[in-house]
């Protein structure tokens, strides 16, 4: 593989040096560096990251090639400035078994964007009735150390005691979509004043926090990991803050689109914004920018959740819920947090590569910019403002809620492992 000289470029936001990839690794970080017959990259004013790592993605296959596949997910992801992702189980098959996990890790191999690591179903079928195969898919190719039946949550708490217990034997995590059922039933959107004026029925708060409320206790009762998914209110910031000053191990997400976006959008009645859990409060999303920055909430996840048009360009109570996230994440988070003074960019690169890769056990990813680390690296023009348009993206989705809107910074260099993934802004 040849070298590649990246010259000036602010690492973490810091000052200018100048970073030699030599093959897979960082060969030289410093001022003034020269390579003969590297490829130059001039960064000048540009910020470099660690490659981030999501994890909370749906690649859909198996099953919904219609929405998205592996190839075209992680195309995406690399367009966002991630070396690695975690594929949610919630495919058909479900990922619940050593082989539908091995499928997946293989196809990420071949796709060669970015590493995929599979997360395993806590439960058969995300039935939520018997525990799967946890045991059987950590010692699979795939190596499975977060389980998820995202989409769906377990809210049987006897269940959700074992697969806590289970998965404490090889330092395992379970990651709870956290959403009482039966609060939910006929949900359509945060319960509030604009629930009532709309008239659609309403998801409360409080479905979101009791199940919260729970597993932080029965993570303390078993002494294992739980990792809350996609947290939304203000009140599970309260919850989570409460069960760390405890020492019970819980990390918690916050996807982009709960960053920026409130329940104000859904007097459009535009499908789009429907997603689970549903935009909250003015109130919700100052919370969760101040949990992030203070790192009661630990990482930014995008569940990127692709879906066909024909899902989404319908009534509001047929639509699907979710939206796609990988290509537009950092630039959220670079509008609500670091443009607000709330982060700077080495805070990004914990909570977008650092932490997302320690908690899901990734060794090789959310590394230093250091000598001798995996050259997964991502080079973002922070200065560049640009219009939102979905045509241009690489997943085959188009279920974006920023469609239109002016969003900060650009992706224009990412390196899988000292191999370009996305140059000057095109994918490689």
């Amino acid at each position: 593989m040849s070298k590649i000289l990246i010259r000036g470029a602010k690492v973490l936001g810091g000052e200018a040096q100048d970073v030699l990839i030599d093959g897979e690794t960082i060969a030289a970080v410093g001022t003034g560096l020269d390579a003969e017959g590297a490829t130059v990259i001039e960064a000048a004013g540009q910020t470099l990251l660690p490659g981030l790592v999501d994890l909370h993605t749906h690649l859909r296959e198996p099953g919904r090639e219609d929405s998205e596949t592996v190839l075209t997910g992680t195309r995406a992801a690399a367009s966002g400035g991630y070396t690695a992702v975690f594929a949610m189980a919630n495919t058909f098959p479900v990922a619940d078994t050593a082989g539908v996990v091995e499928q997946v890790w293989r196809l990420g191999k071949e796709s060669g964007y970015c590493d995929v690591q599979p997360i395993g179903a806590v439960t058969v079928g995300l039935e939520g009735k018997q525990l799967s195969e946890l045991g059987a898919m950590h010692e699979s190719a795939a190596r499975v150390t977060v389980f998820s039946d995202d989409g769906k949550c377990v809210d049987d708490a006897v269940i959700m005691r074992r697969a806590l217990e289970y998965v404490k034997a090889f330092g395992g995590v379970v990651a709870q979509h956290a959403q009482e059922p039966r609060l939910t039933e006929g949900a359509q959107m945060n319960e509030g004043i604009v629930s009532a004026e709309l008239g659609l029925g309403g998801w409360p708060a409080v479905a979101e926090e009791s199940i919260i409320a729970r597993d932080v206790l029965l993570a303390e009762h078993v002494g294992s990991r739980v990792h809350i998914c996609h947290l939304s209110t203000a009140g599970s910031v309260e919850i989570v803050r409460w069960a760390k000053s405890r020492g019970i191990d819980v990390t918690a997400e916050v996807t982009p689109h709960h960053l920026l976006l409130t329940d104000e959008l859904v007097r459009s009645y535009n499908a789009v914004y429907k997603v689970n859990p549903p935009l909250r409060t003015e109130r919700d999303v100052t919370a969760l920018r101040e949990a992030l920055a203070d790192g009661t909430i630990d990482i930014v996840a995008t569940d990127h959740a692709p879906h066909p048009h024909e899902d989404k360009d319908c009534e509001w109570a047929a639509a699907a819920m979710g939206m796609v996230g990988l290509e537009t994440a950092l630039s959220v988070v670079q509008q609500t947090m670091v443009e607000t003074g709330l982060l700077d960019w080495a805070g990004v690169a914990e909570r977008m590569s650092f932490a997302p890769a320690r908690i899901g056990g990734l060794d090789n990813h959310g590394r230093p910019v250091s000598v001798g680390e995996p050259a997964n690296l991502t080079l973002v023009d922070t200065s560049y403002r640009g219009v939102v348009d979905p045509a241009q993206f690489a997943s085959r989705s188009r279920n974006t809620p920023y469609e239109g809107r002016e969003l900060p910074g650009r992706v224009t260099h990412t390196f899988l492992r000292g191999r370009a993934t996305v140059v000057d802004g095109t994918l490689a």
